[in-house]
């Protein structure tokens, strides 16, 4: 038995490159839940082993601070079409689109780049080789490498990427409950008893990535953005109108509706389609993936009531801008000394400095957002007492509270 346990080893040991055989024997014991992972992924079965990913270096438990931080060019090798495909989606620049933040230096460090709040999804953006650094020293580790954002380490298993609750992590709560918007919808019911057996593997049903990664495509883009503003302006001269002055909000227009230098961080972001060509690419992508199951009349009919519900939710939006932005014309609120203009900034978010301009910024991220994003992930309940119904709350609350502040200035 000892001999044929010996030999037993022997083979194991030669059938794992000698580097990975080291590292498995000495993590077995301080990490074995890694090790197992790992034996589960197809990296193990086609012998891409810990040095490929994370170098040579580390060989012991005293030089730990020289392992490699995974990138997505670790995995760019042989995952070439994945990780081009990600560089040009709105993924990659998660991180960047909040570092962009104008009063995102007000949080905590731990919010950020802690990973307990922006930070913890955010993470998912390219970043450069200082903050890879820099986050390596705070012991930061999961999804920072991007890729495994997704195709959670050690497995890696293309299978759980490719599930609806891959995107939930990040896809809930405040600013963008598409999980709660789709799993209640019919799309993620059916999707989730197709999950469970209830319906058959061949059910018709889709998920987060069938509408939004058509083919596997990393890219991840939307037609109207995160926020649901675009270039060129609407012809229609009222809803042009209202996206301007929910533009002058954002800071990316200047009060006289001249371009800032913030329109860069958006181009650079790519929070919004800046052109009718990247609007229509994106439109089509979406009615094409529709037809699968619907006619195109039907998609695109149901699309265009998406638009039609931004315009709405646009016209009550941008009236209540102007209730506060007249607050700053006529002195009842004070300029803040590091706002480029006499205008509110929704993008401060909580840090806005009265209690009328933090509604406005709910009213935007929270209930703005629900709106739309209701409507196009067919949830009823989430555009209209979640989205509209709170946005018409909004606007009242802040018309009175501007009405009791003129009073209170007047004395």
């Amino acid at each position: 038995m000892k001999f044929f346990n010996f030999i037993f080893s022997i083979v194991l040991f030669l059938s794992i490159p000698l580097y990975a055989n080291l590292c498995v024997n000495c993590h077995k014991s301080i990490t074995p839940n890694i090790v197992s992972d790992w034996q589960l992924s197809k990296h193990s079965q086609n012998d891409v082993t810990c040095d490929v990913c994370h170098g040579k270096n580390h060989t012991n438990a005293s030089n730990v601070d020289k392992v490699d931080m995974p990138r997505p060019e670790t995995c760019q090798p042989c995952h070439e079409t994945q990780v081009t495909q990600f560089s040009r989606g709105k993924h990659a620049f998660a991180w960047a689109a909040m570092k962009a933040m104008p009063t995102v230096h007000f949080q905590p460090m731990y919010l950020t780049e802690g990973m307990k709040g922006c930070g913890g999804c955010h993470k998912i953006g390219l970043k450069s080789d200082e903050e890879i650094k820099q986050l390596k020293a705070q012991g930061q580790q999961h999804g920072v490498a991007s890729c495994d954002a997704c195709h959670t380490r050690h497995t890696f298993f293309k299978k759980e990427a490719q599930q609806p609750q891959a995107c939930q992590t990040c896809h809930m709560g405040f600013d963008h409950p598409q999980w709660e918007m789709y799993s209640s919808s019919k799309h993620g019911v059916r999707y989730l008893l197709k999950q469970n057996g209830v319906l058959s593997e061949n059910s018709s049903a889709p998920n987060c990535q069938t509408c939004h990664m058509q083919n596997g495509n990393h890219e991840v883009r939307t037609a109207w953005g995160f926020l649901a503003v675009r270039l060129p302006l609407p012809e229609d001269e009222e809803w042009k109108k209202n996206q301007i002055t929910i533009l002058q909000a954002l800071g990316v227009l200047d009060p006289e509706g001249k371009p800032t230098k913030l329109v860069d961080v958006v181009k650079a972001a790519d929070v919004a389609r800046l052109t009718q060509e990247d609007f229509d690419k994106e439109r089509n992508k979406m009615i094409k993936t529709c037809g699968n199951c619907h006619s195109e009349k039907f998609a695109k009919a149901e699309l265009e009531k998406g638009d039609k519900m931004i315009r709405a939710a646009d016209n009550l939006m941008a009236e209540a801008i102007r209730v506060v932005a007249d607050l700053y014309k006529d002195g009842i609120i004070e300029k803040p000394k590091d706002y480029p203009y006499a205008f509110p900034l929704l993008l401060t978010f909580h840090d806005a400095q009265t209690v009328i301009e933090q509604k406005l910024f709910v009213m935007f991220l929270e209930h703005r957002m629900r709106t739309f994003q209701g409507t196009f992930h067919g949830n009823p309940d989430y555009a209209l007492w979640y989205g509209w119904s709170e946005m018409v709350r909004d606007l009242a609350e802040i018309k009175e509270l501007a009405h009791q502040m003129r009073k209170e200035k007047k004395g």
